[in-house]
């Protein structure tokens, strides 16, 4: 799908079918190449989700939501922008499980330069912060814009060190709510001299299902992930889990086998991670991989779907299918039925919250 400028009624549509029921961003993307826009997507959902099998009318967010969201984007400074418009990142775009559209603050342009992700601990040690600063220093001086999630530690001194040759902060909640308190300056800068990005609409408080979906779109504006300082739990790890899902090199920094702190990154290097002992070893890697892989990325194409398919279809489906997630190619193998009828009926059980679509590209039921 080219990229095109929406108008604002259009931008509308789009807030309004991404939090709808059971709409999550693969189905999104299927329902607009169905329909061909969201206008015509969110018409139609009501007769999809009662031939899905859903017995009620499925939960809608409103055009008076809708209107109250864009109005305190306005009052705050900020915009929304989706995923099919110019200014939004071009490798967050082909990535899998990208938000279909964004609320923004700051210099949009900073999703158009090549960037990189740091993550790490949030009580770092000073030696951690310190060597934080460094290396995000000099990656955003050669040229990088440096996207963190502007918490306490690794990702407060990842933002410091790059406000001045360009930084990103994604937050869990909404891109006027200050997370943590005591970055309440560093918020300001980064809107001012930066760019503040969110998922989530505007006043919206961060809680703890949101942060894994910020780390996945933190590591999708990237090109190369660094962690720095992780525990074995943290959210830190889970960044790097869903960097390599997407494709990206994930960096980690050694550091001394008896702090906990760095048990995490230890573990990332003995599972394949590139040991980072300097900017330049990203930096090198980058020389090697940006112009390749943004080409590629954005070469990318997505079929484009068939009608819906006949109940016969969708009893054979939902038959095949189980708890235990499986690729589409396998059920189009198993049923006997063409692509585009598996993926029309798996669009209607996805609708109704009888299937669930996983990031790899697999489905289950729900």
């Amino acid at each position: 799908m080219s990229p095109r400028v929406l108008s604002d009624e259009e931008r509308r549509d789009w807030l309004c079918l991404s939090r709808c029921e059971t709409v999550g961003t693969a189905t999104f993307r299927s329902l607009l190449e169905r329909f061909g826009s969201a206008g015509e997507a969110l018409r139609a959902l009501p007769e999809l989700s009662r031939k899905g099998g859903l017995h009620r009318p499925p939960r809608l967010f409103s055009r008076d939501d809708a209107n109250r969201a864009f109005d305190q984007a306005t009052a705050v400074g900020a915009r929304f922008i989706a995923s099919v418009e110019p200014g939004y990142s071009p490798i967050l775009r082909i990535t899998d499980g990208a938000p279909p559209i964004i609320c923004v603050k700051g210099d949009l342009g900073q999703l158009n330069r090549s960037s990189v992700a740091i993550a790490g601990a949030r009580n770092a040690s000073a030696i951690g912060r310190k060597f934080t600063r460094q290396i995000a220093a000099e990656i955003g001086a050669a040229g990088h814009t440096i996207v963190s999630g502007l918490a306490r530690g690794i990702d407060t001194a990842s933002h410091e060190a790059a406000l001045s040759t360009g930084t990103v902060a994604v937050l869990a909640g909404g891109v006027d709510v200050i997370y943590p308190p005591e970055n309440a300056r560093l918020h300001a800068e980064i809107a001012e001299r930066g760019l503040i990005v969110s998922e989530q609409l505007p006043g919206t408080e961060p809680r703890a299902e949101f942060f894994p979906r910020r780390n996945r779109i933190i590591s999708g504006l990237a090109r190369a992930l660094i962690v720095v300082e992780a525990a074995v739990r943290s959210g830190s790890l889970i960044t790097a889990r869903l960097a390599a899902e997407q494709g990206r090199e994930v960096f980690a920094v050694p550091g001394f086998p008896l702090d906990p702190r760095c048990e995490g990154t230890n573990r990332l290097i003995r599972d394949g991670a590139t040991l980072l002992t300097s900017a330049q070893d990203v930096l090198a890697a980058l020389d090697q991989q940006v112009a390749q892989s943004h080409a590629s990325f954005l070469e990318q194409e997505t079929p484009v779907l068939a009608p819906a398919a006949a109940t016969g279809a969708h009893r054979t489906l939902l038959g095949l299918l189980s708890p235990t997630p499986i690729e589409a190619d396998a059920l189009i193998r198993e049923s006997g039925l063409d692509a585009p009828t598996v993926s029309a009926v798996l669009l209607d059980l996805t609708l109704t919250g009888q299937v669930i679509r996983h990031p790899n590209g697999a489905v289950s039921l729900g």
